[in-house]
């Protein structure tokens, strides 16, 4: 295996890609992705990937525009090297939240970004609980959409038992909170709420008893955490005994940090999808746990034509 794949990483995760490289027991690709001095993106490689299976780890996290030029401009050098076969793996898909048009002459960036990746050169993508699943219908190429759920309910398992419940933070996701709920023989609440403008939300009521619960907000991004904090003091306003979150991608853009520091939420788990900015190291309430294992069973799986379904449950 180690003669025929190669894993490259561009700069938004190197960490994650290196952690994936030490599981499957290959050496991370050489190459250097720079900036030239007007800012453009520059890749070289600097080995042999002409007939190989070639794997490139990069999220789309912020800069987002940064991190996803890398990701075309790799794919388009790959491409040119006469790779056998390129897959981008994704853990975090930027523009996954512009998937239709929300207002009148809005753009759809999601399918945007579909199709430059795919006229960039991949053949195939990787990517990580995606906001909405109906993005997959955006590629004209295999897209495998893993979820983070197994590793963040083993730690919940472990960490939390007695009187839990699930909460959606809204009406759309209430089928992920249900599908932690289940396992979890937990009970179900969902924060009804109404968001005036982009970024800012308002809670109007809980649907479901809290009531001296331990309650965890299941999101699948957390970028400025004001549904989070909303949602935990609506929370704690209707009888919960203590409140955690958990999401897959923590963006933690804006004030993000600020707004879980002064919040009643105990304990916020994330995934290593996106690096966490420095301030969040510091808070002492984010709990980071790693897909790598994750990523790389499904690299390895996606390599040998192996049965990739096992891993979507």
């Amino acid at each position: 295996m180690n003669e025929s794949i190669c894993i490259l990483a561009g700069n938004a995760n190197k960490p994650l890609a290196q952690a994936i490289c030490t599981i499957i027991g290959c050496p991370l690709g050489r190459g250097d992705v720079k900036r030239f001095s007007d800012g453009e993106t520059s890749v070289d490689i600097h080995e042999s990937i002409r007939g190989r299976d070639i794997f490139i780890v990069q999220p789309t996290c912020p800069p987002t525009n940064e991190h996803l030029m890398e990701l075309l401009v790799m794919l388009d050098a790959t491409r040119r090297a006469s790779a056998k076969r390129i897959t981008a793996v994704i853990p975090y898909f930027g523009y996954a939240r512009q998937d239709r048009k929300a207002s009148p002459r809005a753009p759809i960036s999601a399918k945007l970004v579909a199709n430059l990746l795919t006229v960039s050169g991949a053949d195939r993508i990787l990517t990580m609980d995606l906001h909405a699943g109906q993005i997959q219908g955006f590629f004209d190429i295999p897209v495998d959409n893993l979820y983070a759920k197994p590793v963040i309910l083993d730690y919940v398992r472990n960490r939390y038992d007695g009187d839990l419940c699930i909460v959606s933070p809204d009406a759309g996701g209430v089928e992920r909170a249900r599908a932690y709920a289940k396992p979890l023989k937990a009970d179900l609440a969902i924060i009804d709420k109404r968001r005036e403008r982009a970024n800012e939300s308002n809670v109007m009521h809980i649907i479901g008893s809290v009531t001296g619960k331990t309650c965890l907000i299941v999101d699948d991004i957390v970028d400025t955490a004001g549904t989070l904090t909303n949602g935990a003091a609506a929370l704690i306003g209707e009888g919960a005994k203590r409140v955690v979150a958990s999401c897959t991608h923590g963006v933690l853009s804006g004030p993000a940090i600020s707004n879980l520091a002064g919040s009643a939420i105990e304990e916020l788990i994330v995934t290593d999808t996106i690096p966490l900015r420095e301030e969040a190291h510091s808070l002492g309430k984010i709990t980071v746990l790693t897909v790598a294992p994750l990523l790389a069973e499904a690299i390895k799986r996606i390599h040998t034509g192996s049965s990739v379904s096992e891993l979507f449950l």
